[in-house]
């Protein structure tokens, strides 16, 4: 292979010399480049901060001279197991040079284990642009990236508490009930690792992080109930499986596996030591109650109000109760029109199972699932079913956001250039999204097959992006989220990395501004072939959004690059597509001199391209990467599906006004 590109490395698996326990092993990747250094030689230097990725995700290193990536296999809490050291350019030439793709690999590890691996090569076949120079048109650098979402924080007496999955038995620090399993969601401290209830993390008394002996909760207690009382902790033999008071989690080892205080007889790590606060013999729980009660304080006004809250009758969210497979499935939204009630009364609205299907092949891969392309049995109609794992959007606290990407996708259906949603169901272990099959393919597939789009081309696309656009922000939708509009704002770090907006990566609150950025990335992309900011990892990418200026080549037309430089423009309010804009509405300017809007949304515009289709079930047009493999579900632990509580997804299910009915 070329030493000109990068290579996107997959952590798969690893194997560990027989009879060495591993809690919870993680992968950590160092990056390393060759230096000369006067005196001392050719010495290998890390310029960058260490990776973590998670196991079956990847990361990117661009192919320099003498650059060693160094990949650590480490057991919590940062134990090694083993490491190894390799060229970037030897994992490039394991790929083959027609596909760019290599077959899984073993990288032996010293002193203990090996590690298996798949890489992918992608050419970069041009140099870096100058300010005069015109960009030829060889094959893109564009890759798929997956979408990314930084998890929300909560922070309580200094926790940062995230969403947290517990795959194996853990209990909650704070009331010492299990919260393990897809039925109780947990939160961890990202700095202490303690592990407690959703419900829990509230209340907690002890502060983070560090040592909890001159914490304010501690003086606190001194002064209020003369409580300082550290916990007397000394090594322990287990002679049964125990738990840690702090993180919940097991106490591994045959002997000396932990702590345990003599006195209240609390248990915990060695590691955990530190973060104990000096409340021994105390029941925080119950004390916990004690402290909010005396300050919401309980006048005979107060109890006659909650005498008659009893009495009132009130209505459960929508993710609360019932049962999930019994669930209505037609439903309301204040943007829909409305159906006339009698006919929800005399219609019964046909729900759809997975057995109604034939799935055929893989369209696409997220995180969370597949994309399949599936056959409706009765009548031979084909279409697009997105897969989500239930236990995976249980893991990432995804529940609210995938109830709300079906409002979204529903609404939708209204619109000409989005796609319509033909159905959603679901069975224990999965949500489905049963969408319009499009078999020409989506724009990163025929921005890879062309290199780039002539003008005519990219303008033809944009404008129905636009009206898409246009169309979700005045349903009060952008970005995946409701209600963002006017002085509203959201602040969810999340997206797909190359697409993301500034406003997001400074943290600040942010709308539909955000959308408009984005738009102006896919353009760049349709109109030059590559995309508009770059760096070697997230952090370099993160920072060429925040500082870079796109290099625009000659070769494109003066209204393509004002478009695009008034889209990356960082003052959210004054960007193009924004009210506020200097430059007028987005409609009007010259890069769609030639688009006649009321022709275009009624779909009688002749597109300048259209793509070659064989058949309804045609997958020519996406990415052979995906199409190649099996047409199968990924099911999850049969024992923790056990612990679900499916009403969490009660009113998932629903099927729209086109859509057969019973």
């Amino acid at each position: 292979m070329s030493e000109r590109g990068f290579i996107r490395v997959k952590v798969l698996q690893a194997e560990v010399t027989p009879g060495v326990q591993q809690e919870d092993p993680f992968v950590a990747i160092n990056v390393k480049e060759t230096v000369n250094i006067p005196g001392n030689g050719v010495q290998l230097v890390q310029k960058k901060k260490t990776l973590y990725p998670k196991w079956n995700s990847s990361f990117d290193a661009h192919l320099y001279d003498g650059r060693v990536i160094q990949i650590v296999l480490m057991d919590r809490p940062n134990k090694l197991i083993g490491d190894v050291n390799v060229a970037a350019k030897v994992l490039s030439d394991a790929c083959d040079s027609t596909s760019g793709r290599s077959g899984p690999i073993w990288l032996d590890m010293k002193p203990v284990g090996r590690l298996q691996v798949q890489v992918r090569y992608y050419a970069e076949n041009h140099g870096e642009m100058g300010d005069n120079d015109v960009m030829s048109t060889p094959k893109p650098n564009l890759v798929r990236r997956g979408a990314m979402k930084q998890q929300k924080v909560h922070e309580v007496k200094g926790h940062h508490f995230i969403a947290k999955f517990f795959r194996t038995p853990t209990y909650c620090s704070f009331c010492t009930d299990f919260l393990w399993g897809l039925n109780k969601q947990g939160y961890q401290c990202q700095l202490c690792n303690c592990a407690v209830h959703k419900k829990c993390h509230e209340k907690i008394l002890g502060k983070c992080p560090g040592s909890a002996k001159d914490s304010r909760e501690t003086m606190m207690l001194t002064e209020r109930f003369n409580i300082n009382v550290p916990h007397r902790l000394r090594i322990n033999n287990y002679m049964s499986p125990t738990f840690c008071d702090h993180c919940g989690s097991m106490l591994f080892g045959l002997f000396r596996q932990g702590l345990k205080c003599e006195v209240c007889g609390i248990n915990c790590h060695k590691k955990c030591k530190q973060f104990m606060p000096n409340l021994c013999g105390v029941n925080q729980k119950l004390l916990a109650e004690a402290l909010q009660q005396v300050k919401v304080g309980t006048s005979p006004a107060d109890k006659k109000r909650s005498l008659l809250s009893a009495d009132s009758t009130t209505v459960p969210p929508d993710d609360e109760g019932g049962d999930s497979d019994d669930s209505t499935s037609y439903h309301r939204w204040d943007t829909v029109e409305q159906p006339d009630d009698s006919l929800l009364s005399a219609l019964e609205v046909r729900k759809f199972k997975p057995d109604d299907f034939i799935f055929i092949k893989v369209l696409g891969k997220g995180s969370f699932g597949k994309v399949l392309l599936a056959e409706l049995k009765e009548t031979g109609t084909f279409y697009a079913v997105k897969a989500l794992r239930k236990d995976v959007v249980l893991e990432d606290d995804d529940v609210e956001c995938t109830m709300i990407e079906k409002r979204v996708l529903a609404i939708g259906s209204k619109h000409p250039f989005l796609t319509h949603l033909h159905s959603t169901f679901q069975n224990k272990s999965h949500l489905f999204f049963v969408m319009e099959y499009l078999n020409g393919g989506d724009l990163m597939f025929h921005i890879q097959l062309s290199g780039k789009f002539e003008f005519v081309r990219a303008q033809f696309y944009a404008a129905e992006i636009l009206c898409g656009l246009q169309f979700l922000h005045k349903n009060d939708f952008g970005m995946c989220k409701e209600n963002i509009f006017g002085e509203n704002r959201a602040s969810t770090f999340c997206g797909t990395p190359d697409y993301i907006a500034p406003e997001i990566l400074k943290g600040a609150k942010y709308n539909s501004s955000v959308d408009w950025w984005s738009f102006g990335v896919l353009l760049y992309e349709m109109l030059i072939g590559q995309s508009p900011f770059h760096g070697d990892d997230e952090d370099d990418l993160f920072h060429s959004i925040l500082h870079d200026t796109p290099r625009y080549p000659h070769s494109i037309p003066r209204e393509a690059t004002s478009i695009m430089s008034l889209l990356f423009e960082r003052n959210p309010s004054e960007r193009l597509g924004m009210p506020a804009c200097p430059a007028g509405p987005i409609n009007s300017h010259p890069f769609f001199r030639n688009i006649d809007w009321e022709t275009l949304e009624a779909r009688r515009m002749n597109p300048p391209y259209k793509p070659k289709i064989k058949s309804a079930s045609d997958s020519s047009n996406f990415d052979s990467e995906f199409t190649a493999e099996k047409a199968r579900l990924t099911p999850p632990d049969a024992a923790l599906l056990k612990t679900m509580n499916q009403n969490i997804f009660k009113h998932f299910s629903f099927t729209s006004e086109d859509a057969f009915r019973s």
